[in-house]
């Protein structure tokens, strides 16, 4: 029996999609909460992540131990994330461990955020920004993202800051859950050999009287301009170079050229990135690609090298970005299309994976995309929409930053 997809939605709101397959060996679920740092106000960036934490500290029913001794004893996997735009929590087992894993899972919806939990759990976020503050490639990320975003909020830190998560009030942080977590801006995905109706009477009985609160993401608007700049670090002794672009967004139909176009450019050992500077020593990695947003995307490209060849990496990607669009040839374009469906196929043969796609796909587009349709779109795809792309949307970085050892002289720029 094929996969078919079902939905139903809750008298509340909450919306439940499902890609059922009756000969699957497993099945997947997972709450798509539409809240991420983008819906943030800047004194609370990094909120949604804290949140993430907090749902597995414990509610009335169990505490934290208790909740993850029910996930192993049911042997599931579970897990949880936070991006920009979204923050999941799932659980991928055995069919017949999907309804008491999905009631454990709906009753962490819920948390106590107790007082004592907040503050123990301030400690261990706060612990991870510096773990990730002390890696250089994300530091030049998050301060390549800033100027690029400027004020808007997608270029906020995911995890925050240490100074907004550790003054965030036990009271701001419920606020947030009781109207960012609402029913009606919640998806449940489910796939795998599930029986839907069945699972649509259980959640509507677990989740049926969580509130609807009418939350929304404010769109707001997007502006870019031209910078550079260097930092200096004591703690590399590599130099680091990225660039960001600004490319098509989630909803747009070019999003798949888009995804091409970068990956001809740096997404392997067949880029023009790779070939340019990798294979001939001059930089240690050198990648592209492509990220799409709700109503915006990027194009990253950076590499790795030694601090003395910075100046030349950085001009050779410049290069390699100008000479794309008239260097595309059938032969790229077969091969990028090759290597994406490959990737989106691999990507959801498991229901684990096909959960995690359907979940972002209805919280972000709000709409159903089989993957053979998907498929389709990317076999579309032909040279002329590629170089079409990347006329209105060169992957020439708008802003380029670089870090650099603290003992090598900054570059004029």
């Amino acid at each position: 029996m094929a996969v078919h997809y079902v939905e139903e939605t809750l008298d509340n709101g909450l919306k439940i999609v499902g890609e059922i397959d009756a000969s699957s060996a497993s099945a997947a679920a997972g709450f798509f909460v539409r809240s991420g740092a983008r819906d943030e106000p800047r004194e609370l960036m990094g909120i949604s992540h804290f949140l993430e934490h907090l749902v597995f500290k414990g509610n009335d029913d169990r505490s934290g131990e208790e909740i993850d001794e029910a996930f192993d004893e049911l042997g599931v996997n579970h897990n949880a994330w936070t991006n920009h735009e979204i923050t999941a929590f799932h659980v991928h087992g055995l069919p017949d461990v999907l309804e008491p894993a999905l009631s454990v899972l709906a009753s962490i919806m819920r948390p106590a955020l107790r007082e004592p939990d907040i503050d123990d759990e301030r400690e261990v976020v706060i612990e991870e920004i510096a773990m990730y503050e002390d890696q250089p490639f994300w530091q030049l990320w998050e301060r390549a993202a800033e100027v690029y975003f400027g004020d808007h909020p997608m270029g906020y830190r995911v995890l925050g800051t240490a100074e907004t998560v550790g003054s965030m009030s036990p009271e701001a942080i419920r606020l947030w859950h009781a109207d960012r977590y609402g029913a009606d801006n919640t998806v449940l995905a489910l796939s795998g050999r599930v029986d839907f109706d069945h699972i649509v009477s259980v959640v509507d009985r677990l989740c049926g009287e969580w509130n609807r609160t009418g939350a929304t993401r404010e769109l707001h608007e997007l502006s870019h301009s031209e910078s550079e700049f260097t930092i200096q670090s004591d703690r590399v002794t590599a130099a680091y170079v990225l660039g960001i672009a600004p490319a098509p967004a989630l909803q747009d139909a070019n999003r798949h050229a888009a995804a091409i176009l970068n990956w001809v450019l740096g997404r392997g050992d067949g880029s023009r990135l790779h070939w340019s500077l990798v294979d001939i020593g001059d930089a240690e990695e050198a990648r592209s690609e492509y990220e799409g947003h709700d109503r915006c995307g990027q194009a990253v490209s950076w590499a790795v090298c030694d601090p003395d060849r910075v100046d030349h990496v950085e001009s050779v990607m410049r290069t390699e970005h100008d000479a794309l669009a008239d260097s595309l040839t059938e032969e790229d374009l077969s091969m990028a299309r090759a290597m994406l469906r490959t990737a989106v196929t691999l990507h959801g043969e498991l229901p684990a994976g096909r959960m995690q796609r359907l979940g972002q796909m209805q919280t972000t587009l709000g709409r159903y995309i089989p993957l053979e349709d998907e498929l389709a779109s990317i076999n579309a795809v032909t040279l002329e929409t590629v170089r079409g792309v990347a006329e209105t949307w060169p992957t020439q970085p708008l802003v380029m930053g670089r870090m650099i050892p603290k003992a090598t002289s900054s570059p004029s720029i």
